[in-house]
């Protein structure tokens, strides 16, 4: 049985299609296979493994928690393993990964997890801190000063009386210029009454 060229030019275009097809279906199921971005978050830490990138070009990643940096901006190649310690916390937290292939936005990616309260970490609510009046301050009463005894003699104390020339003459006291004379006349007249008295006895002697 002879088979017709024509028949032979269908089946080979058939089969260089078929070919093709599945070449591309290969090509094309190779990239999405690969950039494997698996991540997981506990209350207590962050898990990266980060597999199947292109390590040609340049990937990063970062990892924050409530808009802070947990983990900032890393470069990988091919892949990345990595666990990261979370702070303490007493409420959920959440964690956002980021993730930047250098080989085209489609295998980035950007993905939010909670983590969570560790049990047997209770709240603890933050005390609002009560204003604190200032205390006031005593008042202290200035003491009057007390007027102090002059040291030394007023200057106005009033002087010793001098006593003026036309007031009387005071009486004299003790003895003076007269006193001798005064004493002589009394003696003449002592002597004189002895005298006297004398004489008189002697007349009336005499008469008897």
């Amino acid at each position: 049985m002879t088979i017709p060229r024509r028949s032979w030019r269908a089946a080979g275009t058939l089969a260089a299609a078929a070919v093709v097809g599945l070449t591309g279906a290969v090509l094309t199921a190779g990239p999405a296979a690969a950039h494997t971005p698996t991540w997981a978050v506990t209350c207590t830490e962050v898990s990266l493994h980060l597999t199947a990138y292109n390590d040609d070009v340049t990937n990063q990643v970062t990892v924050t928690v409530d808009g802070k940096d947990l983990l900032p901006t890393e470069s990988f190649g091919k892949g990345l393993d990595k666990t990261i310690a979370l702070p303490d916390h007493d409420k959920a937290l959440t964690v956002r990964l980021i993730v930047k292939a250098g080989d085209g936005d489609q295998y980035s990616k950007d993905d939010t997890k909670t983590a969570p309260v560790c049990e047997g970490h209770t709240s603890t609510p933050t005390p609002t801190p009560s204003e604190t009046k200032p205390s006031e301050t005593p008042t202290t009463a200035t003491p009057t000063p007390t007027v102090k005894p002059s040291e030394s003699a007023s200057s106005s104390a009033p002087a010793a009386a001098t006593p003026s020339p036309s007031s009387p003459d005071l009486a004299e006291t003790g003895s003076s210029s007269a006193t001798p004379i005064i004493g002589g006349a009394a003696a003449a007249v002592l002597l004189a009454g002895g005298g006297i008295m004398w004489s008189v006895r002697k007349r009336r002697t005499a008469q008897h």
